[in-house]
C-alpha cells in the first residue's frame, strides 16, 4: 500500500504546477505567490514532484486540470495564473497559494510543523493601499482570516513597487515575445517596454518609497529577537508570505539594490530571506 506521501508507484503524490521561467528553472524561477507555496511544501516536508508551465500555456492547464480562475481583471473577465496543487490521492486540486497552505495542513496536519500557529498580531497595513490593475487574491471567507488579510496587505505593498521587480524577470527565448505582448495588453500599454518605466530619479523614488512602506512590516520582524521569524525561531505561512517577495526581489532586481534591501531595516529582510532560502528554498 503507498503511504500517505507517496502513489503505488513510489512517485509522490503531490504535483506543483509552477511558472517556468527561463532555464535553469530552479535557479529563475522568481514568481511570489508560487514560491509562497513551495516555501510551505517545503516546510511541510511531504514529497512532491514540479511541473514547470510555461506562461502562454499557463490558462490551458488549468482548465485542463479543471482548477477555475482563482482571481480577475478589473473588467470583470478571469485570470488564469499559478500555482496548482495536485493531491493524486484524494483527487484535490488547489489553485491559490494561501488555499494550498491551508489544504496542506488540513491534509498533513502532523508533517513538518503548523503553518498557522496563534501570532501576537498581524495586523500590518499596507500604507496608501488601493485598489490596482494586477489582480490580488482577497479572501474574507476562509480559515485564518489573519493570515489571509496579512497576505493581502504584504501583496499590496510589494505589488505597488512591483516596477522595480518586473523587468529583471527571465523568460525562455522562445516565449519571451508572447509573454511580454500579453502582460502589455493586460497592462493597456503598447509595448513592455513602458509598463516599466522606473530609472534613474523615478527608480530612486520608489526604492524609498518602497523601504517607508515596509517600516512597519519589518518592525513586526523585529519584535522577537530570537531569531529572523515573526515568532523568532519558528517559521509560519506568515513568513512564507513575505518570503515569496523577497524572492522575486533577490532575483530580479540589480544586485546593488538588492544588497541595500537586505540591510534594510537593521536586516530584517536580509534574515528573513536567508533563513527562508537554507531552510525551505529547495526547487524538487
Amino acid at each position: 500500500m503507498a503511504s500517505d506521501s507517496t502513489t503505488a508507484g513510489d512517485s509522490p503524490r503531490l504535483v506543483y504546477y509552477d511558472i517556468a521561467f527561463a532555464k535553469p528553472r530552479e535557479q529563475n524561477t522568481a514568481a511570489p505567490n508560487p514560491w509562497k507555496a513551495r516555501y510551505a511544501l517545503n516546510f511541510k516536508g511531504i514529497p512532491y514532484s514540479t511541473e514547470w508551465v510555461e506562461m502562454p500555456d499557463i490558462t490551458k492547464t488549468r482548465k485542463s486540470l479543471g482548477a477555475s480562475a482563482c482571481r480577475k481583471f478589473a473588467d470583470g473577465t478571469d485570470f488564469y495564473t499559478l500555482p496548482v496543487l495536485k493531491d493524486s490521492n484524494t483527487g484535490a486540486i488547489i489553485g491559490d497559494s494561501f488555499d494550498i497552505a491551508l489544504y496542506l495542513q488540513e491534509t498533513f496536519p502532523d508533517s513538518g510543523g503548523d503553518l498557522f500557529p496563534e501570532q501576537p498580531d498581524l495586523n500590518f497595513v499596507c500604507p496608501g493601499a488601493m485598489e490596482i490593475l494586477i489582480p490580488l487574491s482577497k479572501r474574507e471567507d476562509v480559515a485564518h482570516t489573519d493570515y489571509s488579510r496579512f497576505n493581502t496587505n504584504v501583496d499590496w505593498a510589494f505589488t505597488l513597487h512591483v516596477q522595480l521587480m518586473a523587468p529583471g524577470m527571465r523568460f525562455d527565448p522562445d516565449v519571451e515575445g508572447q509573454v511580454k505582448a500579453e502582460f502589455a495588453k493586460r497592462a493597456g500599454t503598447k509595448t513592455w517596454e513602458e509598463m516599466w518605466v522606473a530609472d534613474g530619479e523615478a527608480r530612486e523614488k520608489m526604492l524609498v518609497s518602497l523601504r517607508e512602506t515596509l517600516t512597519d512590516l519589518a518592525r513586526l520582524f523585529q519584535r522577537d529577537g530570537s531569531g529572523p521569524y515573526l515568532l523568532g525561531g519558528q517559521a509560519s505561512h506568515a513568513d512564507f508570505i513575505v518570503g515569496g517577495w523577497l524572492r522575486m526581489m533577490e532575483r530580479t532586481m540589480p544586485a546593488g539594490e538588492w544588497k541595500q534591501v537586505e540591510g534594510w531595516h537593521d536586516g530584517a529582510f536580509g534574515r528573513l530571506h536567508a533563513a527562508l532560502q537554507e531552510r525551505f528554498g529547495d526547487v524538487k
